[in-house]
């Protein structure tokens, strides 16, 4: 292979790179669990910028549940955010990311 054409590829891959890194910053994606009671919203870069508590899964007598929604909503929030990431970078970049 032409060692110039591999570098070409490569500031080639470099801007791709910046371009994701830019589209990354726009994604937002929310969870919820509980029938909507817990949202939960994430940055592209899995940045927690909000959280949405219906005022019925309030129960002081049960913070377990509480919390459990809360984990759930995140964790649904996460898949989102991946998913995004993964179909943003096949389309972007042509690839694939393993373990998205």
């Amino acid at each position: 292979m032409n060692p110039f054409e591999l570098m070409k590829n490569l500031k080639n891959f470099e801007g791709k790179m910046q371009d994701m890194k830019a589209e990354l910053a726009t994604i937002k994606a929310t969870g919820s669990s509980g029938g909507n009671m817990v949202q939960v919203t994430l940055s592209g870069q899995f940045e927690l910028l909000d959280i949405k508590l219906d005022p019925i899964c309030v129960d002081n007598r049960d913070v377990p549940m509480l919390q459990d929604l809360i984990k759930a909503a995140h964790h649904s929030a996460v898949e989102k955010v991946m998913e995004e990431i993964k179909q943003k970078s096949t389309s972007m970049m042509g690839i694939n990311i393993p373990g998205l």
